[in-house]
C-alpha cells in the first residue's frame, strides 16, 4: 500500500516573543516575533546595534535566549537543538575557515563534521565549487583567493549539508559591485532550487533586488514587516536626477506637487508624487527649452523607507527619568 507523505505547513522559521538580556543588563531583543515562509527570500534589516546579530545568533544556536521560542520547520530549537541545527546553514560575516587549506578540502572536511560520507562529500564539493565558480581554484591555497572568492567559498561550504534554511549575515560585505551582483545570481539560484534564505545586509539595494519579504528591526523591536512590494508602496514620493543637455536656465518650470532644484548647471534634482505621470515633467521641461539627456533614480526606495521607519522609532523612544528625549537636530 502506498503511503502518503505528510507535507509540512510549518514556517521555515517561527520566532515568538523572543527576548535577550545580556549579563551587562543590555536588552538586545524586546519581544521579537516573526515568521519566514518556506521557500522565501527574506531580508532582516536594521542599523548597527538594532538586534540583528543577536537574533541570528539565537536562531543559529550561537547565543542563548532569555525567553521566547524559536522553531525551524516546526522543530523547537530549545527542545530538539540537534535536529533543528541540521536544517540550517549559516554564512557568518567573518571569514572563519583555514586560509592554508584548499577549497576542496575545506568543503569536504566541513561535510564530514556533519556525517556526510566522503564520496558523497566529494561529489557535493564539486557541485558547490562549480556553482560558486571556484572549481578551477579547488586545489589552491584559500589564502590566495580574492575577497569575493572567499565570500563565495563561505556560501559553498554552508550548502554542503544541503540546509533547508540558509542564513546569510552580510554576505557581500567588502566586495565591489560587480562581484556582488555575481553573488546575487548564485543566491537566486540557490533560492530557486528550494532553499529558504534569510539575508542581513547593509546594502539596501541588495535587499530590494533579492528579497520578497522583509522585517526591519530597531532597538530590539520589529518596527515593520511584510511583503517588500507592499512596504515600498507606502512611499508616496520618488526622486530623480536629470542630466541636462546644455546649461540650465536661471528660471525652472513650476509643476504642482513637485520640487525642482538645480544641483549644478547640468543636473536637475526632481521630487514628485509616485502617482504622477512622469511625462508631465518631461513636457514641462521641454516647453521651457530644457532637453533631458539621461535620467536616473535619485535614491533607493527601500533606503528611504528604512530611514523613515527608524527615525519614527527614534521619535517614539521612551522617556528617560520622566523626560522625553528628542532626536538630535543638525546645526
Amino acid at each position: 500500500m502506498n503511503e502518503t507523505l505528510a507535507v509540512s505547513t510549518a514556517p521555515a522559521l517561527s520566532v515568538r516573543d523572543l527576548r535577550k538580556t545580556y549579563d551587562n543588563k543590555v536588552e538586545a531583543l524586546k519581544g521579537v516575533s516573526l515568521d519566514v515562509r518556506e521557500g522565501d527570500f527574506f531580508a532582516l534589516l536594521g542599523p548597527n546595534g538594532a538586534g540583528k546579530s543577536t537574533l541570528i545568533g539565537i536562531v543559529s544556536s550561537l547565543v542563548n535566549l532569555t525567553s521566547g521560542s524559536v522553531s525551524i520547520f516546526g522543530t523547537d530549537l530549545q527542545g530538539n537543538r540537534d535536529a533543528a541545527m541540521r536544517l540550517i546553514g549559516l554564512v557568518p560575516q567573518e571569514l572563519n575557515f583555514n586560509m592554508f587549506e584548499k577549497p576542496l578540502d575545506i568543503l569536504v572536511n566541513y561535510a564530514g563534521f556533519f556525517g556526510v560520507p566522503r564520496e558523497q562529500a566529494l561529489q557535493r564539493a564539486e557541485e558547490e565549487l562549480k556553482r560558486a565558480q571556484l572549481w578551477e581554484k579547488a586545489q589552491m591555497m584559500s589564502r590566495t583567493l580574492s575577497g569575493g572568492m572567499k565570500r563565495r567559498l563561505m556560501i559553498a561550504r554552508a550548502m554542503m549539508t544541503r540546509p533547508r534554511l540558509l542564513i546569510l549575515d552580510e554576505p557581500t560585505a567588502g566586495v565591489d559591485i560587480e562581484i556582488r551582483r555575481g553573488m546575487w545570481k548564485t543566491l537566486k539560484d540557490i533560492n530557486t532550487a528550494g532553499t529558504t534564505i534569510i539575508l542581513t545586509t547593509h546594502y539596501l539595494e541588495e535587499a530590494e533586488s533579492l528579497c520578497r519579504n522583509l522585517a526591519i528591526i530597531d532597538k530590539g523591536r520589529i518596527v515593520e514587516q511584510g511583503p517588500m512590494k507592499a512596504l515600498l508602496a507606502k512611499l508616496d514620493v520618488e526622486g530623480f536626477l536629470f542630466d541636462i543637455d546644455g546649461q540650465l536656465p536661471p528660471s525652472l518650470p513650476a509643476i504642482a506637487g513637485t520640487t525642482m532644484v538645480a544641483t549644478d548647471d547640468h543636473t536637475l534634482d526632481v521630487e514628485m508624487p509616485r502617482a504622477m505621470d512622469l511625462n508631465r515633467v518631461f513636457a514641462a521641461l521641454n516647453d521651457a527649452g530644457i532637453r533631458v539627456r539621461s535620467m536616473r533614480t535619485k535614491s533607493n526606495r527601500l533606503e528611504e523607507l528604512f530611514v523613515r521607519l527608524t527615525s519614527e522609532n527614534l521619535d517614539k523612544s521612551p522617556p528617560v527619568n520622566g523626560v522625553q528625549v528628542q532626536p538630535e537636530q543638525s546645526a
